[in-house]
């Protein structure tokens, strides 16, 4: 069955490049059924968090009705790159099967080396700057938070 999902996700990106996004696709699977597509819409929706696998778990969320993945597999044409590994992670998918690597991606310019060495910096030596302000007043909603007894930990 394996190869059965990886091979739609291989389909979802073909298909993808031929209708002008990118070439990536993702299945996400539950109990051994595909329960949700998805293929990279960035160009299409002016999203650039519209990556297949994000596409995927939004669309497997909705279905499910539930912000947790967990009991799920991903199937990625291409390895996450590090925005979709960390969705992933939130989204608690139990395991991920990809198919090409991110040296592939790069050689097609879909290059994430400056990401993944960016998160290695020192916050103050990163490209785009980050000025922290307002703390105090941001702390209320922590604090609130804090407080509250009917929260959903997430």
């Amino acid at each position: 069955m394996k190869n059965e999902f990886m091979k739609k996700a291989v389909e979802l990106s073909v298909e993808s490049v031929n209708s002008g996004g990118g070439p990536f696709g993702c299945v996400i699977v539950k109990d051994n059924k595909i329960i949700s597509e998805g293929s990279n819409k960035v160009t299409s929706s002016n999203d650039p968090t519209a990556h297949g696998e994000i596409v995927a778990i939004r669309a497997a969320c909705e279905k499910l009705n539930n912000f947790s993945l967990s009991g799920c597999e991903l199937y990625s044409s291409c390895e996450p790159c590090p925005m979709c590994l960390s969705a992933i992670y939130w989204a608690r998918i139990d395991k991920i099967y990809y198919a090409n690597t991110r040296e592939d991606a790069q050689k097609i310019d879909f290059d994430d080396s400056f990401i993944y060495s960016e998160f290695q910096k020192d916050i103050n030596q990163r490209k785009i700057p980050m000025f922290q302000i307002m703390r105090n007043e941001a702390l209320k909603a922590f604090e609130l938070w804090n407080k509250k007894k009917d929260k959903i930990k997430y």
